[in-house]
């Protein structure tokens, strides 16, 4: 059957979308495993229309695409959404095409999935039909508990849709003997409901069952298990795992070869590895803590000098720092890898001849010739929590029989709740599973191809270049990542625990580090380069009132706004100004009240004050979450609290801003509240309300950027 379906049709059209390379390592994944059904994957980013064309598409087409800012499409799908939204193309213009839709999203921000459910409402609404249904996995509960099962599903529909052609085409009698042997053998068709990732006969390179060698090494880990172990752990297993047989992953080929040269030569510039757009080494002038010491976060607030570049921003724009892993982590790796004389090397990277791979090509983001420090330091992001894919192929270089099936379990189906539990949720990276299993030994072309590219970090800019010509500033919460039983070292985010050791001798200046005119003589500088929000401005009339809701670091680009709308009080007198509003919520009064007053570096911020003195701020509403009241009634604690006390919604524009780390519930929770307000003041029931907060929307009236 299944060689008869080959002949029948081949090829399907596989497009990705995506921002930071989890829709293209899934479509990755669908062409590797289309090898293994008879089928050939024709994948192309969906950027390049040049490549494809849907107008003309005959053949099925698969279609990942993942979800950014917002809810908006990823960047590399502008050109193609903007496309297929041209007003004038008809209602029939696709209805040639037939196409199944996997979306990728996260349930923590509210538009869930909204990148791939605008291509797919679009699609409809132009005619095309759906061959298998539309798939949106969820990384806030694990992108493989939707994406596996997907996967799955996929190559039955294909399948059917390629009967299906060959039937219109006029072979209805070939059709009839497939059916007929499909009725004949309904084993074979359950063959077709099996996961094409998942190989439950033999594991490739062993040629043998690999049941059989499961249950062999299941007799170990059983020993294990009884000797008092009886709590699950990221190294150990308890039944009734420890005791299944597993469906494991396919083993992924490999498909590059690393070569060692010499010493001799320079790394690339950082800018070589941005194709996003121009990038400017900039100094931090500036570093101030917004926080005591105390603060459960701790918040720094940098200063850059852009005097010299032509970078250029608005309040509410965002812009990348290009930032590097942490290098002790990078030397740690090294040693693990037995490469710490290495580390200065020149390395080539190539494909390897005769790869089994499909399409197989240089990754983008490797060098064609650097050292082997400054891959694994600019170009790879060592902290990614691994796929199940790498997993498996980590199992092919682990030499220890119970550290080998514990890997064995953690990637495959039987084992997904382990994953999700020890891995995934407990931000596990190459360095924990190296440490957690010493016998694993990876070579370096495994983990080129596949640890991800190291991506730059956004941050919202929280000044106004008409306030402060030839400056931008951000502020960051420090992220901290606490030791577990899975990671016994606790961590800094990768970027925000960069910069705080860059601009330490700014936070904390010595005698050394001052010059004779009292300054700080640091000259560090960072890389940046422009990510312009299209949207989270202020408005465009002076006049228009607004309000803004910013807890935590949300109040930042507040401030930005707040500066840029007092230097246009002073420039444009006879202009007619709308009142404005700041909500802002935070712990603790005394420790985290950011720009209200802080003491270091004898530098004293009290920016809220000045703006409400001067009437550019006019009202400013604060509550502290965790501070307790002796007062008879308590004051309100969250923003949205202060928002529904105030019923300030009387307003025709909305900013609405969230640097939080429950971003869901915090969210959630201001809709929630600006939902019950309309719905009191317009005297309209809960649906009717929230139809009217979408409608804002819609109309940019009410603006959200939400960011974890």
């Amino acid at each position: 059957f299944w060689e008869m379906c080959c002949d029948l049709k081949r090829r399907f059209l596989l497009l990705y979308a995506t921002q930071k390379g989890q829709a293209k390592a899934i479509a990755e994944e669908i062409r590797q495993q289309a090898g293994a059904h008879g089928l050939e994957a024709d994948m192309h980013c969906i950027s390049e229309m040049d490549k494809y064309n849907l107008e003309t598409e005959k053949d099925p087409v698969v279609i990942v695409i993942s979800t950014t800012g917002t809810g908006d499409p990823p960047d590399t799908a502008r050109k193609f959404v903007k496309k297929i939204q041209d007003t004038t193309l008809p209602p029939d213009h696709f209805a040639h095409l037939q196409y199944g839709l996997l979306g990728l999203g996260d349930s923590e921000y509210t538009f869930f999935c909204n990148g791939g459910k605008t291509v797919d409402q679009r699609l409809q609404e132009l005619g095309a039909q759906h061959f298998y249904d539309t798939g949106l996995a969820d990384d806030c509960v694990g992108l493989e508990l939707v994406v596996d099962p997907w996967i799955d599903g996929l190559w039955l529909a294909l399948k059917e849709v390629f009967l299906l052609q060959r039937e219109k085409e006029g072979m209805s009698s070939h059709i009839d003997a497939v059916s007929s042997s499909v009725s004949a053998a309904p084993h074979i068709a359950h063959e077709l409901n099996l996961s094409s990732e998942v190989q439950n006969l033999k594991l490739e390179d062993e040629g043998v069952r690999s049941s059989d060698v499961l249950t062999q090494k299941l007799v170990n880990t059983s020993t294990v298990d009884s000797a008092g172990d009886t709590e699950p752990s990221l190294v150990r297993s308890v039944p009734p795992l420890s005791q299944s047989a597993l469906n494991i992953p396919a083993l992924p080929p490999e498909y590059l070869e690393v070569q060692f040269q010499d010493t001799h030569g320079q790394n690339p510039h950082l800018s070589s590895l941005i194709s996003e757009g121009t990038t400017f080494e900039v100094p931090v002038t500036k570093a101030v803590q917004l926080t005591r010491e105390d603060a459960i976060k701790t918040a720094l607030l940098l200063e850059l000098d852009i005097a010299d570049t032509v970078f250029d921003y608005q309040p509410g724009d965002a812009f990348f720092v290009i930032c590097p892993n942490n290098a002790n982590e990078v030397e740690e790796l090294l040693h693990i890898l037995g490469l710490s004389e290495k580390g200065e090397f020149f390395v080539c990277v190539k494909v390897k001849q005769g790869t089994k791979k499909k399409g197989a090509a240089h990754p983008q983001h490797i060098p064609i010739r650097s050292t082997l420090k400054f891959i694994l330091t600019w170009c790879l992001e060592i902290r990614a929590v691994p796929k199940k894919a790498f997993l498996r192929a980590l199992v092919e270089c682990t030499s220890d029989a119970g550290e080998k099936r514990r890997l064995q379990e953690l990637c495959s189906r039987q084992g997904a709740s382990d994953y999700t539990h020890f891995i995934r949720d407990s931000n596990i990276c190459l360095l924990d599973l190296l440490h957690a299993f010493p016998s694993c030994k990876p070579s370096l072309n495994l983990l080129i191809e596949h640890l991800p590219k190291l991506q730059a970090r956004s941050y919202s800019v929280s000044s106004s270049n008409l306030y402060q010509p030839g400056k931008l500033c951000f502020v960051f919460n420090i992220v901290e990542f606490s030791a577990c039983p899975a990671r016994p070292v606790s961590r800094k985010g990768v970027c925000t625990g960069w910069l705080a050791e860059l601009v330490a001798p700014l936070l904390h200046p010595s005698e050394k580090t001052l010059d004779t005119k009292g300054g700080n003589s640091s000259t560090e500088k960072i890389s940046i380069f422009a990510r312009p929000n299209n949207s989270f401005h202020l408005p465009a009339d002076p006049s228009v009132p607004f309000m803004m809701v910013g807890p935590g670091t949300g109040i930042s680009p507040f401030i930005g706004f707040l500066q840029h709308r007092q230097k246009l009080r002073e420039e444009h007198t006879d202009w007619e100004f709308g009142e404005t509003w700041l909500f802002f919520g935070c712990r603790h009064q005394d420790r985290d009240y950011l720009f209200k007053q802080v003491s270091y570096l004898t530098l004293i911020l009290d920016e809220l004050r000045c703006f409400l003195e001067n009437g550019t701020l006019t009202h400013l509403k604060v509550c502290f979450s965790r501070d307790s009241s002796t007062a008879e009634v308590a004051p309100p604690k969250y923003v949205q609290d202060v928002i529904r006390l105030k019923n300030t919604l009387s307003y025709v524009f909305f900013l609405y801003l969230l640097f939080c780390r429950d971003k869901k519930h915090m969210a959630d929770g201001v809709s929630d509240a600006v939902v019950d307000i309309l719905s009191k003041e317009m005297q309209v029931d809960k649906l009717e309300a929230m139809k009217i907060l979408a409608t804002l929307r819609e109309a940019r009236q009410y603006l959200q950027d939400v960011w974890s």
